[in-house]
């Protein structure tokens, strides 16, 4: 399993830098190693200012520029935007619908979302995106019956190989992004609007100073978590543990 190689990956998140904060590195990794990579974003961050000044309409267009560059520095191909009020997600048919239609259409081999089961705090648009994220992956993605109008637009049942969640609570896989450090951090800047005028050095410094941390629970020093769910198809009788009840039977942890 550590040998997996997508071809093609797909991010759902709920903001514009969710993903550089939490999976850039990888996502680079990933460019670098052939995959081609999208974006979905449920939102376009148009609460996310102190700035009383700016309406909601004008930060989502700044936020959804500086997204397509951040992306653009790592190696992906495309964003795409659903356009919802930010914190107003809410789990959905419709939002399963629209997830499940990307999927369908990208089909991709591997989808990087948020564990919206995780503990503590966790912002509700969070929660709410990595929940009906998995509701998509399984089932209705890949069974036939689910959502009827995308048969009627071509759009096929899809298998997603494997569900990697950030911010999970239990991480087993782990990514080195050493080599991609500077890349993410470079994305990360791109989000001009949110690094309250923090530099390129005070990022990589922040990164350095966790890094004796990082490599005593990873054995990286500048790594990415994911708990790392299969979702292949098994053989007929064999129950799907991984996609039951919010958890999974874990392997001993991963690294790449």
């Amino acid at each position: 399993m550590n040998d997996f190689r997508p071809e093609r990956a797909l991010v759902i998140v709920a903001h514009p830098d969710d993903a550089e904060f939490l999976c850039g590195g990888t996502v680079a990794r990933l460019a670098d190693q052939g995959c081609e990579i999208y974006y979905l974003l449920a939102t376009s961050g148009d609460k996310g200012t102190k700035d009383e000044s700016l309406t909601p309409q004008a930060l989502a267009a700044i936020r959804e520029r500086e997204q397509r560059a951040a992306a653009a520095t790592l190696g992906v191909r495309e964003c795409f935007f659903l356009g919802y009020p930010d914190g107003e997600l809410e789990e959905t048919l419709e939002l399963r619908g629209q997830f499940v239609r990307f999927i369908r259409s990208l089909q991709p081999n591997v989808l990087l979302t948020w564990d919206g089961f995780r503990n503590g705090f966790n912002h509700r648009d969070h929660r709410v995106v990595g929940r009906v994220a998995r509701d998509a992956v399984f089932p209705a993605a890949h069974d036939p019956l689910y959502h009827p109008e995308l048969r009627e637009l071509g759009l096929a049942p899809h298998r997603i190989d494997e569900l990697w969640l950030f911010g999970a609570d239990e991480p087993d896989h782990h990514v080195d992004i050493e080599p991609y450090l500077e890349r993410k951090v470079d994305a990360l800047l791109a989000h001009e609007s949110q690094m309250r005028g923090r530099t390129r050095e005070d990022l990589l410094r922040l990164f350095r100073e966790r890094a004796k941390d990082v490599k005593r629970r990873t054995g990286f020093r500048f790594a990415e978590s994911f708990r790392r769910i299969d979702n292949r198809q098994r053989p007929p009788g064999q129950p799907p543990g991984a996609m039951t009840r919010g958890r999974t039977r874990r392997p001993a942890a991963a690294r790449t």
